[in-house]
């Protein structure tokens, strides 16, 4: 069954490697007949209920609103700041969470490269207890935690032979899992 999956990288900087980790992914998925589109969360206002008005949110939320709406899946790839969430994905999240929460129920997964030794974990336990609360259904394993970056990243893609392979594979059980999620509907 071919999905369409949305992207979403928690940084906002031009050269992101969670950027390119999105990008590498939709590349591989493709391949297996998936379409990954990226979704753009820059332009999104700070989270701010007065913003919204007679049942409508500004219109770059209402874009991401419907982006989720739209897609069968969601991939999830964040960079860790301070050892939690970074602040554009966590202000994402709660927009998409507003009234007729848009994140129950989808397929997702983690990912996330950063240039420490922990490969963004630290950031992806509060994400997936977050996700979790809304209803997000998340893969458990495996978990993608891509560290030294600096070293697999190479001209905006994910360079690194091995670590192409694993998250490769982690995609490949991503694609079952989200199957079978999309099939228990």
């Amino acid at each position: 069954m071919a999905m369409k999956i949305l992207g979403i990288s928690g940084s906002l900087r031009k050269d992101s490697w969670n950027s390119a980790l999105l990008r590498t992914a939709g590349g591989m998925l493709a391949g297996a007949g998936h379409e990954l589109v990226i979704a753009g969360i820059g332009d999104l206002p700070l989270i701010n209920t007065d913003l919204e008005r007679e049942g409508r949110f500004p219109a770059p939320v209402e874009r991401l609103r419907a982006e989720i709406l739209a897609a069968d899946a969601l991939v999830f790839a964040t960079p860790e700041y301070n050892a939690s969430i970074p602040a554009p994905l966590k202000n994402a999240i709660d927009w998409a969470s507003r009234p007729n929460n848009t994140l129950g129920g989808k397929p997702a997964m983690i990912m996330g490269a950063s240039p420490g030794v922990l490969g963004t974990a630290r950031a992806q336990y509060p994400l997936r207890q977050t996700l979790g609360v809304l209803s997000v259904q998340l893969m458990g394993q495996p978990e993608v935690f891509i560290a030294a970056a600096a070293q697999k990243f190479a001209n905006g893609e994910l360079a690194d032979a091995a670590t192409r392979d694993f998250v490769a594979a982690a995609l490949v059980s991503f694609a079952g899992f989200a199957a079978r999620v999309k099939l228990g509907e």
